[in-house]
């Protein structure tokens, strides 16, 4: 309501253009898959490789120790070549379990024995059940990948203990404590309640009545540790009152008597190591998936199709081989798809197995597709892995979200991420096949990028292709990408003109921030030429009463010097060279 003035005096007004909106997590790539620990189905930020072990665990390593998990090394080689955000989406099996403990263990004697129940942040394991827990205090063998926790440190006369994470193969002479948390209490009144000081957290991926999947999270204070948070406290009746009815003390010292026993057991494999045993081969195929499904996968992928919460440049899909079977297909399709609706980021993923040596097979994989959201390297590379040092195969998607981050930070995203200045793969010891020239023709010719061997220069990138199959400007990396940046920058100058009045001057604000924009990219050698539009012209009186505002960009792109042609003419002597 407007403010009624009537008589002279000063009147004041308030504005408040304080409030901050929260955008969308900006990252520069992201990857979806699984990983040792951490949250499951929650994309998640992380900005360094220790900070993706501390969240996600390092590598997965098999029995054989040949092979080592992707999406750590892809995290790795990420944030060497310069990346600094990755996203994270952490993919479990729908059938997985939960590992816990039984709850610590009541107890007989003068003091009223509390309990409480723990259970591992990863929910449980990949390929191994939940480890038996021994409440009265056995301890219990395990290997050095399962945990125990142990109760320890009990004050009768302020109520309070202590609670180790240890190791499940150490000793009580020798523990190896992972975490400690001191002076802990069951009374929910304190603050050391045990709740709010190891957290009390789970988090769910559901799905509404319309199929659209959203975390669902339970508990009332965030997890502050890494392997363990506390499902439940059995808290003892209060004792206001003693035997014969007078008031035994204050409400506040109700529970200072409510001590579990010092005891310990163990969790089982909670860190999500394979099971001694279990094979984990070059490649994630249809029965060594570590139990995760398609629709698991898209669980994870579709939580990253909201925009308005995540942006990322390139999506990775370490594992997935499109020539192994239908449901890696499945999965890569949904990518594809989820890029192609959003239109602003590019899909990596790899076309055959390793031990692949015919060209033509790899080709064949890629017809399948025709998108330029999309691209796929070949062959499989050989790198130390950071974990053990020992030398592993991988696909050639672990390499590029470093590939493309190195790229954007010594030029920009239009340029190709390619070739010896941008493209060098200097972790690589060597690819899987070393490419003759003739059969790098062939995969480019089939739009599967190769990454050469070179004498002097080790192991390059050396294509730029999409998986369009029609020949355009966007059958290029370096294109697509330029568009992205554009229609994300356009984009947002547009969004905060919805609601706006169709109006000069509210398209002369569109025009005033996209025209220097596009004239930087136009400087920084990304577009040749460009154009905007929004006036009268494309913005009708029928358009404004559709309540429509229309801008039209045209541009340009440039161009990548692919094919370097060089004519050496030999002239007799005395013939003047050409003008």
């Amino acid at each position: 309501m407007a403010e009624k003035i009537v008589s002279p005096g000063v009147y004041t007004r308030e504005s408040d253009q304080s409030q901050i909106t929260e955008g969308p997590i900006i990252a520069e790539a992201a990857i979806v898959g699984p990983t040792t620990l951490g949250p499951v189905n929650e994309p998640t930020i992380v900005t360094s490789y220790s900070d993706y072990k501390s969240k996600f665990g390092g590598a997965l390593e098999s029995a054989s120790q040949r092979y080592t998990f992707f999406n750590s090394l892809t995290a790795h080689n990420f944030f060497k070549q310069g990346g600094e955000s990755l996203l994270v989406t952490r993919a479990v099996s729908g059938s997985y379990t939960e590992a816990t403990s039984s709850a610590i263990k009541s107890g007989s004697g003068t003091d009223t024995i509390g309990s409480f129940t723990l259970a591992t942040i990863p929910k449980g394991t990949i390929n191994n059940s939940s480890g038996p827990v021994n409440a009265d205090g056995v301890l219990h063998s395990g290997s050095a990948d399962n945990l125990r926790w142990e109760v320890s440190s009990r004050n009768v006369n302020d109520g309070t203990f202590n609670l180790l994470v240890r190791r499940g193969n150490d000793t009580i002479k020798n523990k190896s404590i992972v975490e400690q948390f001191i002076n802990l209490s069951l009374d929910p009144f304190s603050p050391n309640y045990i709740e709010k000081v190891i957290g009390n957290q789970t988090k769910t991926l559901r799905d509404d009545e319309n199929d659209d999947h959203f975390l669902q999270i339970t508990g009332s204070y965030e997890n502050k540790s890494r392997y363990v948070y506390v499902s439940a406290v059995a808290k003892p009746t209060p004792n206001y009152l003693d035997s014969a009815g007078v008031i035994g003390g204050a409400p506040a010292g109700i529970y200072s008597a409510s001590l579990p026993l010092v005891a310990s057991g163990t969790f089982g494999d909670a860190e999500g190591n394979f099971a001694p045993g279990t094979l984990f081969s070059g490649d994630i195929s249809s029965v060594n998936t570590q139990g995760i499904g398609p629709n698991d996968y898209t669980s994870s992928i579709s939580l990253l199709k909201n925009k308005d919460l995540y942006n990322y440049n390139v999506l990775a899909l370490p594992g997935l081989i499109s020539g192994i079977d239908v449901t890696h297909n499945e999965v890569i399709d949904t990518a594809i798809s989820a890029a192609e609706d959003s239109g602003d980021s590019l899909v990596v993923f790899d076309a055959v197995a390793f031990g692949t040596t015919s060209v033509s097979t790899v080709t064949t994989q890629a017809e399948n597709f025709n998108t330029s959201y999309a691209a796929t390297y070949w062959p499989w590379l050989q790198v130390d892995d950071v974990e053990t040092g020992k030398r592993s195969f991988v696909p050639a998607s672990v390499m590029m979200p470093g590939v493309y981050a190195f790229n954007d930070k010594s030029k920009d995203p239009w340029f190709a991420p390619a070739g010896l200045n941008r493209g060098a793969l200097p972790t690589v010891i060597r690819a899987e096949k070393a490419l003759t020239k003739s059969e790098r023709d062939t995969l480019y010719d089939g739009k599967v990028n190769p990454i050469a061997t070179f004498a002097n220069s080790g192991v390059v990138v050396f294509g730029q292709k999409t998986l369009q199959k029609q020949s355009s400007a966007l059958d290029r990396v370096n294109v697509r990408r330029l568009l992205i940046a554009l229609k994300r920058f356009v984009g947002g100058v547009g969004t905060n003109l919805v609601f706006e009045q169709n109006t000069t001057s509210t398209r002369n604000n569109f025009l005033s921030q996209v025209n220097p924009y596009l004239e930087s990219v136009q400087q920084r050698q990304g577009l040749y030429a460009f154009k905007v539009v929004m006036d009268s012209s494309n913005n009708t009186a029928d358009v404004i009463d559709r309540n429509q505002l229309i801008g039209q960009v045209f541009i340009q792109p440039a161009k990548t010097a692919e094919f370097i042609i060089l004519d050496f003419n030999i002239l007799p002597t005395g013939v003047s060279f050409p003008s």
